[in-house]
């Protein structure tokens, strides 16, 4: 799942003075930066960092944005990413600096975020003492990371950070960490530009083997009922123009996973939606009856497939992704293909049409059949019955109102789901969330990444009341920058989804999940005051028609951040759902609601 090096990791220009400038490795970190065509990093100084700060202070090629923790550094990164398909970069200091960085470190690597993470560390002779704010984030990380540098010696800064943003920015992206002991930083040596990048054994493979193109093409030719089966990949190799010509070419129905939607249009005809535990029911019982999956940069994660054991019985599948080690992880592939999507899926329909010579194979009764689906289950909600808010309703008409070219990042749970369902994404980069890890706290700060790396856009943070308590002070990061996200939450005073779980699985027994912040509760915090305190427009939503006029005046505000305190009912759920451990065949539309189907059709 490649970046495009051409922007994700600029070349290092030739450097034009014969005799290599004295610096220290602190100024160094800053100039190798501003050499590697990096213009905004996050961070938030502190003592085994602070030489770094200080060059930092002088230079007019890099923004620095001073972050309130650093995990909010570490997402806003992220989004920064994300959102552009540049490479983040995210500083902290050594010891709890560090470790506060590890989960926003293990949300890039399992959504294959290209992040650079710099921390610093104590002193070389210091290490392995205990000393003060000292922890082995190299080894702490080593599983979440492509790569970790520890760099001891000043002269090597300018390849490691090089080599970071090699690595983190082609092939599979994802974070790299390049953890600089004080002592480095503060020596002083020749500044050598461009460095020697030398990666024994890192060779992304880029251009598929033609055998397997042509096995790929040859199942797509000769399939009943085919799926393209799209996951985040497509986004990240930037593949999205090269997967719509590949399925009007074949004609075949298009998924998009969590991590995928707005890699193909939600307005094109053959979009059914997003699959997985709450996809929509055509999308879902596609996967579950085709004969064919084309899986494009998707991972047959947990969330899709259901019990892997029983996802998809009678389909052969073609796995392209640019990471090997994802191919047949979790479903064999019947033919596998390692390479990059944007150059596969040239070389694939090219050979699809070739194999199918003009005459495209008769899916009229698959598509008659998911039709049918479209048709009876279309995605929808059920009114609320206690007078407040409908969060469906809402979050449809941010998206609505807002437009296909907004960004919206969203934190974890029902109003995560909400919004992969029922905002239409028509364009990749625009749909940011946190997929793999399922982090909260993920919306504010990315979303704040987001609008740096796009400042021309409309960036909102879709939030939960209790995603939003857990970053929300980069409020202030925004007001005093200048960064004017626009912030809703969906206040149902509760950890929603889990409040969902305990409905249906625990008899509505709702253990330790009411957070008082919403209708009828001691509103602590009231989000209207906190948003105030941060110098926020602040908006309480709680009749229906406010909605729309709150949306406008958000939009409006571009002087500062907004936050709209939409009060909806906790007794919303997220429907369609498949149960945790059962075949996808048993996918719910409502509660106790199951299509009724032919599982041999």
């Amino acid at each position: 799942m490649p970046v495009d090096t051409a922007t994700a990791v600029p070349r290092p220009p030739a450097r034009t003075s014969s005799a290599a400038p004295m610096m220290t490795g602190a100024q160094a970190v800053v100039r190798s930066l501003e050499l590697l065509g990096v213009t905004d990093v996050f961070g938030l100084p502190g003592g085994a960092i602070l030489p770094v700060y200080d060059p930092l202070m002088d230079s007019t090629d890099l923004r620095h944005i001073l972050v309130r923790h650093e995990q909010g550094a570490g997402h806003a990164a992220e989004g920064y990413a994300s959102s552009s398909n540049r490479v983040g970069v995210a500083i902290a200091t050594s010891g709890p600096g560090a470790t506060n960085l590890v989960t926003a470190i293990a949300d890039a690597y399992m959504d294959s975020v290209p992040v650079v993470f710099i921390t610093g560390q104590v002193f070389s002779t210091l290490m392995g003492t205990d000393a003060f704010q000292e922890a082995d984030i190299v080894g702490i990380t080593m599983p979440i990371t492509k790569h970790s540098f520890l760099v001891k010696d000043a002269a090597e800064i300018p390849g490691a950070l090089a080599a970071a943003f090699e690595i983190a920015g082609t092939g599979r992206p994802g974070p790299v960490l390049v953890d600089i002991t004080k002592d480095a930083q503060q020596a002083e040596v020749p500044f050598v530009w461009p460095p020697k990048v030398d990666l024994p054994g890192y060779r992304p493979v880029t251009k598929a083997h033609g055998k397997q193109i042509q096995a790929a093409a040859q199942l797509l030719a000769s399939a009943k009922k085919p799926v393209l089966y799209v996951g985040g990949g497509v986004i990240r190799s930037k593949a999205s123009a090269e997967l719509l010509k590949l399925a009007e070419a074949t004609g075949a129905p298009v998924v998009t996973t969590l991590m995928a939607r707005g890699a193909f249009p939600d307005s094109h005809p053959q979009q059914l939606g997003m699959p997985g535990m709450h996809g929509t029911v055509p999308a879902v019982l596609a996967l579950q009856e085709a004969d064919l999956l084309v899986s494009l940069g998707a991972r047959f994660d947990d969330r899709v497939t259901g019990k892997a054991a029983l996802f998809a019985p009678n389909a052969k599948v073609v796995h392209v992704d640019i990471d090997p080690a994802e191919i047949s992880k979790i479903r064999t592939a019947d033919v596998p293909i390692v390479g990059d999507l944007k150059d596969v899926l040239v070389d694939l329909e090219a050979a699809y049409r070739a194999a199918a010579d003009g005459a495209a194979p008769d899916t009229g009764e698959w598509w008659s059949y998911l039709d049918g689906l479209r048709e009876e289950f279309p995605l929808g909600y059920a009114p609320t019955t206690d007078g407040l808010l409908s969060p469906q309703h809402v979050i449809s008409r941010i998206g609505e109102i807002t437009g296909p070219e907004g960004v919206f990042a969203a934190g974890v749970g029902q109003h995560q789901m909400w919004a992969a369902q029922f905002i239409k994404y028509e364009r990749p980069n625009a749909w940011l969330n946190s997929g793999g890890a399922g982090t909260m706290g993920y919306a504010v700060p990315a979303a704040m990444g987001a609008k740096v790396a796009q400042p021309e856009r409309h960036v909102w943070a879709i939030d939960g009341d209790g995603c939003f308590q857990m970053t929300n002070q980069e409020l202030a990061t925004c007001a005093i920058n200048n960064i004017p996200i626009k912030v809703a939450i969906i206040n149902n005073s509760s950890l929603g989804m889990v409040r969902q779980w305990q409905t249906l699985f625990y008899d509505g027994r709702y253990s330790h999940t009411n957070l008082n912040t919403g209708a009828g509760s001691i509103r602590i915090p009231d989000f209207v005051k906190l948003a105030e305190a941060y110098n926020c427009l602040a908006i309480r939503v709680e009749r229906e028609d406010e909605v729309d006029a709150a949306i406008k005046l958000a939009l409006e505000t571009n002087d500062r951040p907004v936050v709209i305190d939409f009060v909806v009912s906790a007794d919303a759920m997220v429907w369609p759902m498949v149960p945790q451990g059962v075949s996808n065949s048993y996918v719910q539309y409502a509660r106790e609601h199951s299509p009724a189907f032919d599982e041999e059709a």
